[in-house]
């Protein structure tokens, strides 16, 4: 983990796969929160709490700020060699490089969705 990211993370994190390919990094405290929204889910979504929940791992941050991602997170998320981590608020999402810049350069291509109409930047 980068150091300016090891104080908001804590040591203590839970890894789970995201829907778009990547993986989703949370410091322990914010996972429960959203474990706890999954949770809550209808039935209609089990398949859902299923990928979330059932795919989570608890890993600790080493001395280092070495985290060891299991190899079935991995190749869940096409993780080979480098990779990119990006802040998302109240967790990480955790990518492979490669897939990262490819699906990037994909939606600089496309329109913004109608939700930044709005939005001054």
């Amino acid at each position: 983990m980068p150091t300016r990211h090891r104080d908001a993370l804590g040591a203590a994190l839970t890894i789970t796969k995201h829907p778009h390919g990547c993986l989703m990094v949370f410091p322990r405290s914010a996972w429960e929160q959203f474990r706890e929204r999954i949770v809550n889910l209808p039935m209609s979504a089990q398949w859902w709490k299923r990928i979330f929940l059932g795919n989570a791992m608890d890993v600790d941050m080493d001395g280092s700020g070495r985290v060891l991602v299991s190899p079935e997170l991995r190749a869940g998320a096409g993780i080979s060699k480098d990779v990119v981590l990006l802040g998302m608020g109240a967790h990480f999402e955790l990518w492979d490089a490669q897939v990262y810049a490819a699906q990037e350069a994909e939606a600089m291509k496309a329109d913004m969705p109608d939700v930044f109409k709005d939005f001054s930047f």
